[in-house]
């Protein structure tokens, strides 16, 4: 899975990137459309496979990642003047979900573009830009296919058709800056999309940046308000916070997290959020040789997590057998899961829980 990091410039993405990623990515006043993307990968966190580990001793031990793309901060109106550069919507055009990073922090030496903090019009702002990049499609893509059709003389019929009419609705909606990922869409409607990636039709979890101070306060209520409204998802972190956390001993930063009312990092939280938002689970594959945890959407069929592992799973697939996490916790090791009737005999079509523990009987 890829997630993109955006917002206004310096409200604290790089800062936020090099946390998830443990990369040492160099952070920019304004560095607008001018700094080519940060491309890192993150660790997902799941205690079950430190768990079944510890059980297993195996030689390899693979979490489950994440690949994050920061991109150059969005200057305001960028959409609508030029168009965002061709570097930044290559960079997010295969993204699977968006973090928008919002400020809420003062620092004299690290002016705010408009002058002021006001995160509820900072949101406004980017998810405008996100529309407007995704109306200028729409009118070319309209546009054309208007122009083949007086050229040709024949009016289109079908799909042809179907898409015109789909594309006028949905620039409707952007007229009426009504984001695409709130528009009920039919599964044919979003599979003739799939072409497009629409940025305002991707998932998008926004990230409240804060001063140190107010961290442990309420959200300003103008940006809890709008995030309710447009159906986004949102946490609050303080990257300086977090910065600090990630240099201490685990036993140092339970305490500190601790002290501030906070039960986890704000990297894990974030994580957890994404997965959240995308309908994501993990399952498990264990032995002697390698423990790992996979990812897939949550309704996903074990022929689809068997080519997950490997194509030639899912083209000579027999049959799954599955253990849930808890039943081979209890349980100690699979034989003893078996003995205890805890093992199941799945098909093809079986949907893969969370935390399933599964082996692929296949024949090439």
């Amino acid at each position: 899975m890829n997630i993109g990091i955006i917002g206004l410039p310096a409200t604290g993405k790089t800062t936020l990137f090099n946390l998830l990623t443990g990369a040492q990515a160099e952070t920019h006043r304004f560095a607008g459309g001018e700094s080519g993307p940060n491309i890192g990968v993150t660790v997902v966190p799941d205690p079950r496979l430190d768990s079944l580990r510890d059980i297993y001793q195996p030689k390899k031990t693979i979490h489950a990642t994440l690949d994050i793309v920061d991109v150059a901060g969005m200057i305001p109106g960028a959409a609508k003047e030029q168009g965002f550069s061709p570097q930044l919507l290559a960079a997010l055009r295969n993204v699977d979900a968006l973090v928008h990073v919002v400020r809420d922090f003062d620092d004299a030496t690290i002016p705010h573009p408009a002058g002021s903090l006001d995160p509820a019009r900072d949101v406004e702002s980017v998810e405008l830009e996100l529309m407007l990049a995704d109306l200028t499609i729409i009118e070319k893509r309209l546009e054309n296919m208007e122009m083949e059709r007086k050229k040709k003389g024949i009016i289109d019929k079908g799909v042809r058709e179907s898409e015109m009419q789909l594309l006028s609705r949905l620039k409707g909606c952007l007229e009426n800056e009504k984001p695409l990922r709130n528009v009920d869409l039919s599964f044919d409607e979003k599979f003739m999309l799939r072409g497009f990636t629409f940025l305002s039709l991707k998932p998008s979890i926004l990230v409240l940046n804060r001063d140190e101070h107010s961290i442990t306060f309420p959200e300003p209520e103008p940006f809890v308000r709008l995030a309710r409204q447009k159906r986004l998802p949102y946490l609050s972190l303080s990257a300086r916070i977090e910065e600090e956390i990630s240099q201490m001993t685990a036993d140092e930063a339970g305490e500190f997290l601790c002290d501030l009312g906070i039960d986890k990092p704000a990297r894990d939280r974030l994580i957890r959020l994404i997965y959240e938002s995308l309908q994501l689970i993990p399952f498990f594959t264990v032995g002697k040789d390698e423990c790992r945890a996979w990812t897939i959407t949550s309704g996903d069929t074990a022929h689809t997590a068997a080519g997950k592992i490997h194509s030639d799973l899912a083209r000579g697939f027999i049959r799954a057998e599955v253990v849930a996490f808890d039943h081979l916790i209890e349980s100690g090791s699979w034989a003893a899961a078996k003995a205890a009737g805890h093992l199941r005999l799945e098909g093809r079509d079986y949907l893969v829980q969370d935390g399933d523990c599964l082996e692929i009987r296949f024949s090439v």
